[in-house]
């Protein structure tokens, strides 16, 4: 039986999702063994010190030394939370393969009393790890006081039980993948909290020559998810800004036609650019393309610089 080694990181919500990639892949590939290999990034080393590595302008610190590891033959995939993967990779590696999308919203998870974000009470104390969701929410409500918030999602969670925290957001997916959606008191619709490109995607990632475990990724792979991704990824990338960067961006498709939103915010909410455009799904790469220079001309780049300094 031939063996294929899937790499990850080690957290509580990468091995959920690695491990559903891979009941997945075995479902395609039955005389096949996977075996998951768990991998520390640097990001998992230096949670500390994530924002000021997005201000230098540092990419790819929750994937470089898993792309390493491909590289190097010690696994065969990889596989990633899609939104933090950087829009450029090595030219020896590609994305073969993005399974499904879940569902890709934002949540709130509130004390008693706390449960909608509408009706939080004056000055409530959120706690978010996002620069996206820190900008989106004080644009929305002024009012709350943000907090910094890190930590896995167990972590996030427990901090709920103090006194520093009336209410926290997360990911929807995080907690689908990891069997938690009791926990979501709320989804915060696009229209509020615009989520991030890749949001609630997984990337399935190869060396670009394997041509055997290509086949094997591609297996899982969803076409329409994939036109939706490329859409956000393409408007991120025409904006050169990086996944912790104030932007959020959502396609939805509907009989074949394709609608991209785009925000991007101050880091103090003071001001949210919004675009919007439609187009044939076909054509998702310059529709994301286009938008973002439409909202570099409206001075959309002055806030992605104010990100990174």
């Amino acid at each position: 039986m031939r063996t294929v080694t899937v790499g990850t990181r080690g957290s509580t919500l990468a091995l959920a999702q690695t491990r559903w990639v891979v009941a997945r892949l075995k479902e395609e590939w039955p005389d096949t063994d996977f075996r998951i290999q768990t991998i520390s990034t640097k990001g998992d080393q230096q949670r500390g010190s994530l924002v000021a590595m997005a201000q230098r302008g540092d990419k790819g610190f929750w994937v470089k030394e898993i792309e390493d590891a491909l590289l190097q033959n010690r696994i065969d995939i990889a596989v990633h939370s899609l939104k933090d993967l950087p829009t450029e990779q090595p030219a020896e590696l590609e994305v073969s393969s993005i399974p499904k999308r879940v569902d890709a919203r934002d949540i709130l998870v509130g004390k008693e009393g706390m449960k909608q974000l509408a009706s939080l009470p004056q000055g409530a104390r959120v706690g978010t790890s996002s620069v996206r969701r820190k900008a989106f929410l004080k644009a929305y409500r002024p009012d709350l006081q943000v907090i910094e918030l890190r930590g896995n999602i167990d972590t996030r969670l427990a901090a709920l039980a103090g006194d520093e925290y009336d209410a926290i957001i997360l990911a929807a997916a995080g907690l689908i993948r990891t069997e938690m959606r009791h926990r979501i008191d709320e989804f915060i619709e696009p229209d509020i909290l615009l989520p991030a490109p890749g949001q609630g995607a997984l990337a399935l990632e190869t060396r670009a020559d394997d041509d055997l475990n290509i086949e094997v990724a591609y297996a899982i792979h969803d076409h329409t998810t994939d036109d939706r991704i490329t859409a956000e990824r393409e408007f991120l990338a025409g904006l050169g800004a990086g996944c912790m960067a104030p932007v959020g961006a959502h396609a939805t498709i509907k009989g074949g036609l394709l609608t991209l939103e785009g925000w991007v915010g101050a880091l103090d909410g003071r001001e949210v650019i919004r675009g919007t455009t439609q187009g044939d799904a076909a054509e998702c790469a310059d529709l994301g393309a286009e938008l973002a220079q439409d909202m570099l001309g409206q001075g959309a780049r002055d806030l992605v610089d104010a990100a990174h300094v």
